[in-house]
């Protein structure tokens, strides 16, 4: 995805074998150290409002502790609990110190779970008097789980509040979407640098993540017996008899969507090892014209579109083209240049698609200062600004959704949309089947091949050749 001369790029890091790689009040607490105990701007489940901040509701994971700001406060500790007397405490949110910032996304939680917090602001003489406590319980549905972690790059940030929200409502989309029962853990930044200190450059944003090299067909064997909706079935049928490559290469997170051992391998630094905690980084560059809260201005870009963007690649979408190696990735598998012709090169048309490239469902870039696992993208204004587009525009956005290319792909390389069909399974023929299927093929091409000599086509005797070719597929 880029605007002007910015990209956003997945950087592919290999992972081999095992592994490789808060209560208005007029207090001046520099005056008077306290709050006041009865805090009318607080009621018990309510979230109070803040301002531009968009609040979204919690996810299975997160939630958004959120309290009014007090004048002269210089700060905010934060408490969570699973206790309304807090007895106890959620790891890391003791006296959690926020800085100046009136919301906060607290993490690593447990789905369906009712937790309470509170706050206390603090001046140059201590903190003050605890706010009122605050209830909250996540989302209670199974199904998949994006734990986010937050760098310094966002939690120092003036604008943290607004960017984490932002990034939980990115994250919210996801979660929505798909039943798979896996955690993935993303760490995020907002920064003009990669983890590893490197300049973004022109980038607007950049994801890393785990890349397991997998055998052909212990991939191929695990995407089958995935199969959980509609689309899966229909895709099924079109993957090849016969291996493309020797291995595929599946994120960490989507290699985990259909039952392989592909754990989290990456740290903080972006280099991956035994032990890393993360599935990927995502990182926005603070230098570009970001916006957190919707509809973006004519002249600023959506980050929570390229927030999406990024975590669909960091847990399943992209191509092996512009990277090292001629091992496929996942979703190269459904890479068509026309219906039963497959195309895995950065050369001519290709597009995605899902039942043998007979429905072109959106096609791919082919521009090398873009991803080639990317949407082909149009002049802005756009008129399909998907989120996997390959070049951004100002002003405009969309999310991820059922119907979406980005959901439809995601489902069909291993994660299962909750409102998807069930899928009909496609049986396999037979010898004799199979045999009667290449006769009739042989026939129809040998009267293809003798209507060329006389300079005359054929359309519907070409749609023939190309169904049977696809149900020949399944003979191999």
């Amino acid at each position: 995805m880029r605007r002007a001369d910015s990209f956003i790029r997945g950087a592919t890091i290999l992972a081999i074998g095992v592994l490789l790689a808060l209560a208005v009040s007029n207090t001046n607490l520099s005056g008077q150290n306290h709050l006041p105990v009865v805090a009318p701007a607080f009621q018990a489940g309510v979230m109070p409002a803040q301002g531009e901040i968009e609040i979204p509701g919690p996810t299975r994971s997160t939630f958004i502790a959120s309290w009014p700001g007090v004048k002269g406060a210089l700060g905010y500790l934060l408490d969570v609990s699973t206790s309304d007397s807090f007895t106890n405490y959620i790891d890391g949110y003791h006296d959690l110190d926020v800085g100046d910032a009136t919301a906060r996304v607290v993490t690593g939680l447990n789905r369906g779970t009712t937790y309470y917090y509170r706050v206390r602001a603090y001046g140059a003489t201590g903190p003050s008097d605890y706010s009122v406590v605050m209830r909250i319980t996540t989302e209670a549905t199974t199904g998949l789980n994006i734990n986010p972690t937050f760098d310094s790059s966002i939690t120092g940030n003036p604008n943290a509040a607004a960017i984490e929200a932002m990034i939980n409502r990115a994250i919210s989309f996801h979660e929505s979407l798909f039943s798979d029962p896996i955690t993935i853990q993303i760490r995020f930044r907002y920064s003009t640098t990669g983890p590893d200190g490197t300049p973004l450059a022109g980038a607007i944003a950049q994801s890393l993540f785990v890349v397991y090299q997998i055998p052909w067909s212990t991939y191929i064997g695990a995407l089958r017996a995935d199969a959980r909706t509609g689309n899966d079935g229909v895709a099924n049928a079109s993957l090849p008899g016969t291996a493309l490559s020797p291995n595929i290469k599946p994120r960490s997170a989507g290699g985990r969507a259909v039952g392989l051992d592909t754990p989290p391998a990456m740290f903080a630094n972006g280099t991956v090892g035994q032990g890393g905690p993360y599935d990927g980084i995502v990182t926005l560059n603070s230098s570009a014209a970001y916006q957190f809260t919707r509809p973006p201005s004519a002249s600023n870009l959506d980050a929570q579109h390229s927030t999406e963007h990024e975590v669909d690649e960091v847990i399943g979408l992209g191509s092996h083209l512009g990277s090292n190696g001629n091992d496929l990735h996942p979703q190269d598998l459904f890479s068509w240049s026309s219906p039963g012709h497959r195309n895995l090169t950065s050369s001519g048309p290709r597009y995605f698609s899902i039942n043998g490239g007979v429905v072109n469902i959106v096609n791919f870039n082919q521009n090398p200062n873009g991803d080639f696992g990317d949407w082909l993208s149009t002049a802005c204004p756009q008129a399909h600004p998907y989120v996997q587009n390959a070049f951004i525009c100002a002003g405009q956005y969309s999310d991820i959704a059922e119907t979406s290319p980005e959901g439809i792909d995601l489902d069909v390389v291993g994660y299962d949309l909750v409102n998807a069909s069930t899928p009909t399974p496609t049986p396999t023929p037979s010898a004799t089947a199979c045999s009667l299927l290449q006769e009739r093929l042989d026939r129809l091409q040998r009267r293809k091949r003798r209507l060329q000599r006389l300079h005359r086509s054929n359309p519907r005797l070409k749609r023939r050749i190309q169904r049977l070719r696809l149900q020949l597929q399944h003979c191999h």
